[in-house]
């Protein structure tokens, strides 16, 4: 049913984990998730996506020190991490970016628009 390219997920909230489930699998989309960055540590060992989605804003570990732990598994080394955050204020994406995430997408995330921002990262993962 779903055999396109594996997304991870990483997000505390039920609700935006089920929103972006839903709609990425809308497009055939295969999606793991952890519900915090602790759990998403010990699923990377094992887990190959070929994209990785992450919240900035979690209880255990934030984001821009997940994302740095991300970085220095040399499995993760080419997988796009795309952050998918509240954090919209004067200079959060540069510090997102600065933090090693290859891009920035901002919550309420837009539905109409989602997949297709899911899809330029992985357009450039595949060409790479």
């Amino acid at each position: 049913m779903f055999d396109g390219p594996l997304i991870f997920h990483i997000e505390d909230n039920f609700e935006n984990r089920v929103l972006v489930r839903r709609l990425l699998e809308s497009e055939a989309f295969r999606v793991e998730e952890a519900e915090n960055a602790t759990d998403a540590l010990v699923i990377l060992k094992t887990l190959s996506p070929q994209l990785i989605l992450l919240d900035i804003n979690m209880p255990d570990i934030d984001g821009y020190t997940l994302v740095g732990m991300i970085r220095e598994n040399p499995r993760m080394s080419g997988v796009p991490v795309v952050a998918i955050t509240a954090n919209v204020m004067k200079g959060d994406r540069e510090k997102t970016l600065s933090a090693g995430c290859d891009g920035y997408i901002e919550k309420p995330i837009d539905v109409d628009k989602f997949c297709n921002q899911i899809k330029r990262y992985l357009i450039v993962d595949n060409t790479a």
